[in-house]
């Protein structure tokens, strides 16, 4: 082991002991929390979510929420060592990828990821009441969504969310025009940029920053809370997703529907509780749908640590609700701009590249020479 995870392995060891000292101080002392002038506590500031902690629980772990020191340790152990290895310098005169992708995984489309110096996912495994989670899912217990019902398991086989691109089950990318397997017009994915995903498009963020439920990502995972008596905003530096929560309101009428839904909020002691409905049939939540409710609950852990925990109900989609929660450290750090798209040559790109794809599986000449044994 060298020196620099030695380090870690102390680090870590010393957090898990301070944040069980801090966690019974600070419930000794909660009127140490920030508070407004009417009492209310006061969630106003900067958080960092990242966290090594996926939303869904590993298998291996079974039905254990609360994981031991050793294991939290060799989790931020194993990522320390994967990303010192992995962003080392790329080879100037490497080839490209082969055809149908390298394999890798993620946001990259298995054509090659980013240099792991760009990741920012955390260092640590999400820590509530100085215990360790396997998991940001607390229920159902084995930490994992819920079945699906069987409406929506066969929409969900008919196409990648309903107004986004179709592709094959599983999402597998063999480097072909395999919507062409239906005829040589039939029509596909890649027909025009606003059947591609609303986050490849940069109308909406990625991995549910914003939610509902605001979930953490690979990069990007400071979020801003500015609170006043009857409007509490919440800013999102994935994107530029900007929640509003109006206090002590009533809904919208259910044919205003909104991506992020129609949040209101209210006290329930110093919990601040919020309650979002009226979501578009593709929500800023893709897994879910325009019948969607999320119940979302901030509580202070100590005056440097909110926990954020939720609530999804969606009769159309699971068959029971499923809730989670984890920590957000506050940070002095500020929310930079995310500029997404900045011309999006890319998506230029995706579009030629397809009609390349299609123009092979015909048989022609992508650069405009007739084949001769088409």
């Amino acid at each position: 082991m060298n020196t620099l995870i030695q380090h870690k392995v102390l680090k870590l060891s010393l957090l898990g002991l301070a944040s069980i000292l801090l966690t019974h101080l600070a419930i000794a002392q909660s009127g140490d929390i920030p508070r407004t002038r009417d009492g209310k506590p006061d969630f106003s500031g900067t958080y960092d979510v990242s966290t090594l902690t996926p939303l869904q629980r590993p298998t291996r772990f079974g039905n254990r929420l609360i994981i031991t020191n050793d294991e939290a340790f060799a989790i931020a152990n194993s990522e320390f060592e994967r990303k010192e290895a992995n962003q080392q310098g790329s080879d100037p005169n490497r080839t490209a990828p082969p055809q149908g992708g390298d394999g890798s995984q993620g946001a990259a489309g298995n054509v090659g990821g980013y240099n792991t110096f760009w990741i920012d996912n955390g260092t640590d495994v999400v820590r509530v009441n100085g215990e360790f989670r396997s998991s940001i899912i607390v229920d159902p217990l084995d930490g994992r969504y819920p079945p699906v019902t069987d409406e929506a398991r066969n929409a969900i086989r008919a196409a990648l969310g309903s107004g986004e691109a179709p592709r094959r089950e599983g999402g597998a990318n063999d480097g072909t025009a395999y919507w062409l397997d239906a005829g040589l017009d039939a029509p596909g994915p890649y027909d025009n940029p606003e059947q591609r995903p609303f986050a490849e498009r940069c109308l909406m963020s990625f991995s549910s920053t914003a939610g509902p439920p605001m979930l953490p990502a690979l990069y990007n995972n400071h979020k801003k809370i500015i609170q006043t008596e009857d409007t509490i905003v919440i800013q999102i530096e994935m994107v530029h997703e900007t929640r509003i929560v109006r206090m002590n309101a009533e809904h919208d009428p259910a044919e205003i529907q909104k991506w992020l839904g129609d949040s209101i909020g209210w006290w329930e002691g110093d919990t601040l509780v919020v309650e979002t409905t009226n979501f578009r049939d593709t929500p800023n939540f893709s897994r879910g749908s325009a019948n969607m409710k999320v119940t979302e609950r901030f509580d202070y852990e100590s005056p440097e640590r909110v926990i954020y925990s939720f609530t999804v109900e969606d009769s159309s989609v699971w068959t029971a609700p499923f809730s989670g929660e984890y920590s957000w450290p506050k940070t002095d750090n500020k929310v930079f701009e995310y500029a997404c798209h900045e011309a999006n040559y890319a998506l230029e790109g995706i579009m030629k590249g397809a009609r390349v794809l299609e123009m092979e599986y015909r048989g022609e000449d992508p650069g405009g020479v007739a084949n001769p044994t088409n």
